[in-house]
């Protein structure tokens, strides 16, 4: 009987309980890393031992390479980082003979590539799980991740409000999408000029009716201190995405009124928590906030590596089965 490899591209591909209990993997793997001594720990360590993950890596990375590569070595599989430098791809060789060569050897590829496109094509021709570790569009590592360090810092999701300030971007997609499937509303301020993907807003609006919770908002505004208003979450990011270098100067004038400073904080519950996924720039948020008692970013940074595990576990170890 033929299989099907379940590829993870995006947080909408996924069904509200998949997602969840994808966190929760998260969650139970932190538990057991921060005991090395335990059996459990030690279970897991040969669970993938002789095999090889591969990480194909247009772009640079701090937290994806660690945590992939350390989530890897966890299960005891061997890293093999491919950078742009180290493979064909892309320069003499097309990403079907790529794709066909480098999944023959491995058990798993994390794909950090430049667009969606790119990330369909490597799932379309791999014979082995392709997690989509950044694309141009999604980013579901770092929504697992954000996920698990929310319902770390909250004992009841429901009714919660998170406000991002800041770009469009691959971030947001993932994330909108990840708080909706936990019944967490949603507020969206971006500059003029600058508008959601209309596939998000879509796949966002589906979610709130098939959760039957009226209550439940996916809000887009431009107005950033009105998105504040009430928030739990304050969340920002890059407004220069890797690629948009070029478009640097024009971009931060767009965006001169969307630092995350004490002025829009203030407008937020006075129990908020304040999350970016790094790296960190001064126009997006300023040091009283980003270093403050509120901030939580360098949890939410080693919360990556369990999000990782997590995703190894599902997607390679019990080969697509979400039912634990």
């Amino acid at each position: 009987m033929t299989t099907t490899t379940r590829h993870l591209t995006s947080i909408k591909d996924l069904t509200d309980k998949e997602f969840q209990t994808l966190v929760e993997r998260a969650q139970y793997f932190k538990k057991i890393f921060k005991n090395k001594n335990s059996n459990e720990f030690q279970k897991y360590h040969n669970q993938l031992l002789g095999q090889t993950v591969a990480l194909i890596f247009s772009k640079r990375s701090t937290r994806t390479r660690i945590s992939t590569e350390g989530a890897a070595t966890f299960f005891g599989a061997q890293p093999m980082f491919l950078g742009k430098d180290d493979i064909q791809l892309g320069v003499n060789e097309s990403f079907y003979d790529t794709t066909k060569v480098v999944s023959s050897m491995v058990s798993c590829i994390f794909a950090r590539v430049n667009t969606n496109d790119e990330i369909n094509q490597l799932c379309k021709h791999s014979s082995v799980p392709i997690i989509n570790s950044l694309c141009d569009k999604y980013h579901p590592l770092q929504a697992i991740c954000d996920l698990l360090t929310i319902k770390e810092k909250f004992s009841n999701l429901n009714d919660l409000k998170l406000t991002w300030v800041g770009d469009s971007n691959n971030v947001i997609n993932d994330l909108a999408i990840a708080c909706l499937k936990f019944g967490i509303n949603v507020s969206i301020a971006t500059p003029q000029g600058i508008e959601m993907d209309p596939s998000i807003i879509d796949e966002g609006e589906k979610i709130i009716q098939s959760s039957g919770n009226k209550n439940l908002k996916l809000e887009i505004t431009h107005d950033s201190m009105s998105a504040a208003k009430d928030s739990n979450i304050l969340v920002t990011d890059t407004f220069v995405s890797m690629g948009e270098e070029s478009e640097k100067e024009a971009k931060l004038k767009q965006f001169k009124n969307f630092q995350i400073n004490q002025d829009i904080a203030s407008n937020a519950n006075k129990d908020y928590i304040f999350m970016h996924c790094l790296p960190r720039h001064h126009e997006e948020v300023t040091d009283d906030i980003f270093y403050g008692d509120h901030s939580i970013v360098f949890d939410e940074a080693e919360n990556r590596l369990y999000a990782a595990m997590a995703v190894i576990d599902i997607f390679v170890i019990k080969k697509g089965n979400f039912d634990i």
